[in-house]
């Protein structure tokens, strides 16, 4: 009896020696647990896994085990304490040793005999996972009073160590992401309150998270002065402006039905009016200057081109200008190009569509491309000054047109010296063509220069134009020698009719199913409009005999027709009193009844013949201009020029002598589209022309 109880408090004694043991484990393992918990938020701590942790363990028992098999040199009894850890005596008695045999060494394996409890602890290699450990009791133990409850073995420990890490885990985490929401909770409040208030109360912690290294003085003036962040903002404010000026309706309702326009409705937009939309004016730039003339680009309906006289208060601006605007975004003009004197007209070429050309005071022609930004608004190709070469104007430049085909057209110009020359797109250092113009006196012996204010080309025939000339008379013209005719001046027939300087002419646009090409409008300082039907060239066969005449200063041979009587005036079939100059009249470009006319005065004028032959159907004055920076008004001086736009002819552009530039928009009974007129219009004009023609 006295060696079953003195086995049993062996036992005993080495269970609380093993229970120590796992306790001292368990300890370092929630250390390590902890520090590896507090350093998650760092680069340097990796987050320990179940993994780690059992390998950790794994090797513990290892160790353990090797020293366990050190120390069995000597034959004990007594249980492997060098396994459950050093047993601590109870009552000064010592522990005897217990008996340990390896059966094994390849797989280590311990058998441990007390009693009635056989242990076995079976031992893997290095290389190897460990096997589990089994342990058996008897029925005896399991029955005996004696047997110590309280004492758990290591494999009921290992799951409570498990569970209890992953509940501290779980509840760290949770602690951890929910500091994480109130943090990120903070910088959204705190980002929202200052896009509201402003950016002076921006939170001291946003500025130092996100910290901006501010620019110097040297580095700012280095970015903006750069030609690519120029670049950069000239382009894409642009875009921004024509974004924003953009119409849509934002209230449309897609659930109805369509409307349809009934003839109530049709009758309203048939009203002849006109509104004025916008102008077009820049104190950087048009400051001063006269608009001398317009154009709407033939390519891009929303482009419009203004050419401008020097600005004499300022001799360090560039003394020609030509002013691009976009109708969708007005505040500054799209391209601006320059000039070494006043350009008198321009025009976009109606072949090339980034072409501009334009004719100076000084007597060269200028060609700008829209492509070429890097030349700072400086002309693409010029002619040569006036003197360097014995061909070309010497003269201002009133007068210039483009005409021929796509594949075949030039550049045609007169200047106030009666010179007319031929240019090509692609060479201007000499013309192709050049031709001086003469009138013949009354006894037809000697010749007259002719000055031209005004050209102008029939839609049907590029080889012979119309010219006005300052004296007030209108002379065709021929480019060629043909059957009847030498090139030059047709000394049969003059279109007499006008006291005062010819200010403009313009042929019939003739876009319809009746040929109305040979009517001709023509604007004079004698404050009248007048209508021509003017006459076909010379038929071949016509016996008239021509004789040249050398002009002795430039060498070049006149034209004239040899006529020993008067030449015939053709009068005119209409004649229109305004009520003051009358700078220039234009046809609208689809509509055959429809031109429009600008005064001294100020006044936009749009006359309807099939309505009314004798007063304009409708008239109107542009506001006055108020400045943007200060809001003064610019003094009123009149309009000098127009243009129509040219695909619907849906607005007119005037230009006046202040340089100011207004659009008007024309009411829908006053344009068309190419081929919406209806033909009974164009019929009913063509007996209105029979009618008034003598």
């Amino acid at each position: 009896m006295s060696s079953s109880l003195q086995s049993r408090k062996e036992e005993l004694l080495a269970k609380k020696a093993r229970l120590a043991e796992l306790k001292r484990q368990r300890e370092l393992r929630e250390e390590r647990f902890s520090a590896g918990r507090q350093s998650i938020g760092g680069e340097s701590s990796p987050r320990r896994t179940v993994e780690d942790r059992r390998s950790e363990i794994d090797n513990i028992v290892s160790s353990l085990i090797d020293r366990q098999r050190d120390s069995t040199s000597s034959p004990s009894r007594s249980r492997p304490s060098s396994f459950y850890g050093e047993a601590t005596p109870q009552n000064g008695e010592q522990i005897a040793p217990q008996k340990s045999t390896m059966v094994s060494s390849s797989t280590q394996t311990a058998v441990a005999e007390s009693g009635d409890i056989v242990r076995e602890v079976v031992l893997t290699p290095p290389l190897q996972k460990p096997e589990p450990e089994y342990i058996t009791y008897t029925k005896g133990t399991q029955t005996d009073p004696v047997t110590d409850i309280g004492v758990n073995t290591e494999d009921d420990f290992e799951p409570e160590i498990d569970a209890r890490s992953r509940r501290r885990s779980s509840r760290k985490q949770k602690e951890i992401d929910e500091e994480i929401r109130t943090n990120l909770r903070k910088e959204i409040e705190e980002e929202l309150r200052a896009t509201q208030n402003g950016p002076a109360n921006i939170a001291p912690s946003a500025t130092v998270r996100f910290p901006l290294r501010q620019l110097n003085a040297n580095e700012l003036n280095a970015v903006t002065s750069s030609n690519d962040f120029q670049a950069f903002v000239e382009r894409s404010s642009k875009v921004i402006e024509r974004a924003l000026d953009e119409e849509y309706d934002l209230l449309a309702d897609y659930t109805r039905a369509a409307a349809v326009d009934t003839e109530e409705d049709y009758a309203n937009k048939s009203s002849q009016s006109l509104r004025e939309v916008l102008q077009l004016y820049s104190a950087n730039h048009s400051k001063r200057r006269v608009v001398t003339d317009l154009h709407f680009s033939p390519h891009f309906p929303e482009l419009l081109l203004t050419s401008y006289t020097k600005n004499a208060a300022a001799p360090n601006e560039p003394n020609g200008l030509v002013l691009l605007w976009n109708s969708h975004a007005p505040s500054r003009p799209e391209y601006t190009f320059n000039a070494t004197s006043d350009v008198l007209t321009a025009r976009f070429s109606p072949f090339h569509p980034n072409l501009i050309i334009g004719g100076c005071y000084s007597g060269q022609v200028c060609i700008w491309d829209t492509r070429s930004s890097h030349r700072d608004g400086q002309p693409e190709r010029r002619t040569p000054p006036a003197g360097t070469t014995s061909l070309g104007h010497t003269h201002p430049i009133y007068a210039l047109n483009v005409v021929g085909t796509p594949n075949a057209h030039n550049i045609l110009t007169a200047d106030t010296d009666g010179t007319v020359c031929s240019w090509s797109v692609d060479m201007l250092s000499q013309p192709q063509e050049y031709l001086a113009l003469s009138t013949p006196s009354s006894a037809g012996t000697m010749t007259d220069d002719l000055a031209p204010k005004s050209m102008s080309f029939p839609t049907a025939d590029p080889t012979s134009f119309l010219v006005g000339s300052e004296e007030g008379t209108i002379y065709g013209c021929h480019r060629y020698d043909r059957a009847g005719a030498k090139a030059g001046v047709d000394s049969r027939v003059a279109y007499r009719g006008h006291t005062a300087p010819i200010m403009s002419t313009h042929y019939h646009p003739e876009r319809g199913p009746v040929d109305l090409g040979d009517l001709m409008l023509s604007s004079s300082a004698d404050w009248t409009v007048k209508l021509w039907r003017t006459r076909a060239a010379a038929a071949p066969g016509s016996a008239i005999k021509t004789h040249q005449v050398l002009n002795t200063d430039t060498g070049a041979a006149r034209g004239m027709n040899d006529s020993t009587s008067t030449a015939e005036a053709i009068p005119p079939i209409l004649d229109l009193s305004m009520e003051d100059i009358v700078y220039d009249a234009k046809w609208s470009p689809n509509k055959p009844s429809v031109f429009a006319a600008v005064t001294g005065a100020g006044d936009l004028e749009v006359f309807d013949l099939l309505s009314d032959i004798e007063v304009p159907v409708v008239k109107a004055t542009p506001s006055k201009t108020r400045l943007p920076n200060n809001g003064l008004v610019l003094p009123f001086k009149g309009l000098n020029k127009l243009a129509w736009e040219e695909r619907h002819g849906k607005q007119i552009a005037v230009g006046g002598l202040d340089g100011v530039v207004s659009l008007f928009e024309v009411g829908r009974g006053l344009w068309c589209g190419p081929g919406e007129a209806d033909a009974r219009e164009w019929q009913r004009m063509k007996q209105l022309m029979g009618k008034l023609e003598p």
